[in-house]
């Protein structure tokens, strides 16, 4: 049985100042959510965003262009480097 993906049963706890509370509860109305609604979307859309952060990354056209250069023309490999992946393994 696969268990339900949206199925809430556990509990994240957090503490705040009244002013913070409060800018959330203001949000959450003027996007017409309940404040734990709002709280859980904000925190797992940045929870994505930062994990994204580390596995995506920007640049710039030239140095993409370079990128695309070196995949598309790889440099020799040194034989040393080839001799060494064809040396079997000492344990095998």
């Amino acid at each position: 049985m696969v268990p339900n993906a949206s199925r809430r049963d556990d509990v994240i706890q957090i503490r705040a100042s009244r002013e913070t509370k409060a800018l959330i509860q203001r949000a959450a109305e003027l996007k017409q959510q309940k404040l734990s609604e709002f709280m859980l979307e904000s925190a797992r859309r940045s929870a994505e965003e930062t994990i994204l952060d580390r596995n995506l990354f920007h640049v710039g056209e030239e140095d993409f262009n370079r990128f695309v250069a070196l995949l598309d023309n790889p440099p020799e490999v040194a034989p040393e480097v080839v001799a060494r992946y064809r040396r079997k393994a000492p344990w095998a």
